[in-house]
């Protein structure tokens, strides 16, 4: 075969991945926090970015009449952003980035919402920051409790104290008994081998062996140790921390001791034996049960003061007066920026002979600035499209609850606001909508279908779930509903399942099978 050289003419589509488009994606899929840390990140590369701090932010929520230069988009380049997400142009970056998304714009903050005379005039202007979806036959009856978002100045974390560890708590105890030095050394050992819950599972003949000290001082320093405070600190298993407790209490006596040699009869409620071993009558039985169930099995966990940080919702939905769901973006979870062209003039000015470096690299550094907020933006009004349209799709659930959720999917939510399913799975993932039924991830909306026995309407699987649940809980004692019974009865009401799905939510519930179940209610009943 002769070897030479040729030139060819091809021609051929890729899809390049250039650095805004990645930046764009990813954006889309953060969390409110994760976009926060991103926008700090930006803030300290470029110098041109600036944070609009509170004195730039009108009365009535929205921004300042005066903006940036780059902040507000053409409507060639919305254009432009719009067909991205209507085509599967970024399926691609599944590969490089999770779903996800999160934050919004909005021009009016959540506590401004009341006034509905302002509200309608944007509407019918074509304001970006509010959607409202008309009334529908779901909406006439069924209101649920109320989700506020406070505007406080300073939250309640702001009034915690730095509360002292169980390590600190442990070591002033030592610190203040009158113990022999080489005990109290040992002590201090033994404090820094405990668990987050307080237990001591170390060796102690190894401890020994580690620190060259006599088995006997150790055992002395365990004991030490096992009687500071809280009660229990220090037990090498459940039954010895719940004993110190009922020996603090007075309550240790021989009948009590075969019950927590035989806490695994307890936990099997296997209360026939459990009267058996301990020789009680089932009052007195009754009544050292409770006393163990008011022990604390893990007194270690009282010192971590672990604060739980409350979900910020992206979206607001909440009813009007005149029927029907207005949908507005949480602004206090957006972040707010501007360009300082000023700043950009002044370095121009004082760069001297290297004026043509400076105005690349700050020519650089503004298109970067320019194109970030465009992204913020198009985000913002990407998760609003997302969310109206859920909210139209699940309206039942807002009006009457769980049980009127409707089947959906990605792709019927994508078809109806011509985007790509996989922009649409980026936007609820990790993103919250606060309802007047409480705060939910835009995921939970997106449930699979259960048909119907008739050929009707399906029926949504968290609705199904959901009557499940409903269905245990209201069985009695003698009369506790097996699989096959609640396939009966759900199929009685229309819905076509089977009883493997049954057992499948139900597991996924938590709930134990009938024959455990029967054997709890037996077991509280002989209580």
């Amino acid at each position: 075969m002769a070897i030479a050289q040729r030139l060819d003419l091809r021609q051929s589509q890729q899809l390049v991945m250039t650095p805004q488009l990645q930046q764009a994606i990813k954006m889309l899929q953060m969390s409110n926090l994760e976009l926060r840390d991103f926008i700090a990140q930006e803030l300290e590369r470029n110098p041109l970015l600036e944070a609009a701090g509170p004195e730039r932010v009108r009365g009535d929520g929205g921004a300042e009449d005066k903006t940036a230069p780059g902040e507000a988009e053409t409507p060639a380049a919305l254009s432009a952003s719009d067909r991205e997400l209507a085509q599967d142009r970024l399926t691609r970056a599944d590969e490089t980035f999770d779903t996800g998304a999160e934050n919004i714009h909005a021009d009016e903050a959540y506590a401004d919402r009341m006034d509905d005379a302002a509200r309608a005039a944007g509407e019918a202007a074509g304001s970006p920051g509010e959607m409202a979806i008309e009334a529908s036959a779901w909406s006439t009856v069924g209101k649920g409790g109320s989700s506020k978002f406070e505007d406080a100045e300073h939250g309640i974390e702001a009034t915690l104290t730095n509360p002292p560890t169980l390590r600190e708590h442990l070591l002033k105890q030592l610190g203040e008994c009158g113990a022999d030095t080489m005990v109290r050394l040992i002590a201090s050992d033994l404090i820094e081998n405990l668990d987050e819950t307080g237990y001591l599972r170390v060796d102690l003949a190894e401890v020994a062996e580690r620190l060259g000290a006599p088995l006997e001082a150790v055992n002395a320093a365990a004991a030490l140790l096992r009687g500071f405070d809280p009660t229990g600190v220090g037990a090498r298993d459940l039954k010895e921390c719940l004993a110190l407790q009922l020996l603090e209490a007075n309550r240790l006596d021989p009948a009590m001791e075969t019950l927590l040699d035989n806490l695994d009869l307890l936990a099997a409620r296997n209360i026939a034996k459990l009267l058996k071993l301990c020789r009680v009558d089932a009052e007195d039985l009754k009544e050292m049960i409770a006393e163990i169930r008011a022990l604390d099995p893990k007194p270690g966990l009282k010192f971590e003061h672990d604060v739980t940080q409350a979900v910020s919702p992206d979206v607001f939905v909440y009813e009007k007066r005149d029927g029907g769901w207005a949908i507005e973006l949480n602004t206090e979870t957006l972040p707010r920026l501007l360009v300082n062209s000023g700043y950009a003039a002044e370095v121009v000015k004082s760069a001297n002979g290297k004026c043509r470096e400076v105005k690349e690299y700050l020519a650089e550094r503004q298109q970067s600035a320019n194109w970030l907020m465009k992204s913020i933006d198009q985000r913002a009004k990407t998760i609003l499209r997302v969310a109206a349209e859920i909210v139209r799709q699940q309206d039942g659930f807002l009006a009457y609850g769980v049980t009127a959720l409707r089947p959906l999917n990605l792709k019927t939510v994508a078809d109806a606001i011509e985007m790509h399913e996989s922009t649409v799975s980026r936007v609820t993932s990790n993103k919250y909508v606060s309802t007047p039924r409480g705060v939910f991830e835009l995921k939970y909306f997106f449930t699979p279908a259960i048909a119907s026995t008739d050929g009707g309407e399906a029926y949504s699987a968290e609705a199904i779930r959901h009557r499940i649940r409903r269905l245990i809980e209201a069985e009695s004692g003698d009369d506790v509903l097996s699989d096959d019974r609640i396939v009966a009865i759900l199929r009685e009401d229309g819905v076509d399942i089977a009883r493997r799905t049954v057992a499948k939510y139900r597991e996924a519930l938590r709930i134990p099978s009938s024959v455990q179940r029967r054997k709890l209610k037996l077991a509280e009943a002989a209580l």
